[in-house]
């Protein structure tokens, strides 16, 4: 009976100091792929100056009549080679297209992802490289989350299209912790991220961002997203401010809402804000 009981003593130690600690860790150091794939036809490769980090991506020119810039910006745990048919897509329509890794993903700069309370700023110094005409921001999960947040306080933004963001970071990070992470312990792995990062958690909120944003943006979520469910999309949507479209496509679950006829409605929604 002591045994077992200094046993359940001692798991229940571990885990009150262990476990945020693993949790932090996890929040802030997603896996990052690296990625050796030459860059598409039409694109080189480039460095950008970031918010205190270099961020490595290409550089692609349309061959057809200049319509703008495109701005691909890819999910977590991820780089800029899963662009690689956005980039052809967009080149295709006029639109030159940008596509770089994220902080702490891929062969950028930084250790740590803080969902776009600096990302947010990668991304304000890319613009301020892109030449002039339209700019159109293209991201996927924490790359929508990116967007959005930086296009409620960038007015060079002419249109965005989220796919699968959330709509802030504590709500999406509680509800993908483990079942076994009580409420303190959450607390306690934000306290640890925020020290560590150097960023607060609450500030990172696309759902706060959006009322500011006066850009056209189009939400796309999937339907059966068990990851970031859906709810997020409808919380950013009902927050948006300017012009706004919804769609939601069944069946989809997290990082397939952008597939079939759902690119042929986000190139008819861009040529009425941006025609050829």
């Amino acid at each position: 009976m002591i045994v077992l009981t200094v046993s359940v003593l001692l798991v229940a130690v571990v885990a009150r100091t262990q476990l945020p600690v693993l949790g932090a860790g996890g929040l802030l150091h997603p896996a990052r792929r690296h990625s050796s794939v030459a860059p598409p036809v039409g694109c080189r490769p480039v460095t950008f100056t970031g918010e205190g980090v270099n961020l490595v991506g290409w550089h692609c020119r349309t061959d057809v009549r200049r319509r703008g810039t495109l701005i691909y910006l890819h999910g977590i745990a991820d780089n800029r080679s899963s662009g690689a048919g956005v980039i052809t897509r967009f080149l295709e329509t006029g639109f030159d297209v940008i596509a770089y890794d994220s902080r702490a993903h891929g062969e950028s700069g930084g250790d740590a992802c803080t969902y776009g309370f600096f990302e947010k700023d990668d991304l304000r110094r890319v613009i301020d490289d892109v030449g002039g005409g339209a700019i159109v921001v293209l991201g996927t999960s924490l790359g929508a989350a990116v967007a959005l947040q930086q296009a409620g306080r960038d007015s060079r933004i002419t249109a965005i299209v989220a796919a699968e963001s959330f709509s802030d970071l504590r709500r999406v990070a509680t509800e993908r912790a483990p079942f076994f992470f009580t409420a303190g312990i959450i607390e306690q792995a934000f306290r640890l991220a925020e020290q560590q990062a150097r960023f607060r958690v609450d500030a990172v909120s696309p759902v706060d961002a959006a009322a500011a944003i006066t850009a056209p943006v189009l939400v796309i979520h999937g339907a059966a997203d068990a990851e970031t469910p859906p709810d997020h999309a409808r919380r950013l949507f009902a927050a948006l401010a300017g012009p706004k479209r919804l769609v939601l496509v069944p069946g989809a679950g997290h990082n397939e809402s952008l597939r079939g006829a759902v690119w042929i409605e986000i190139e008819e929604w861009l040529d009425a804000i941006v025609p050829r």
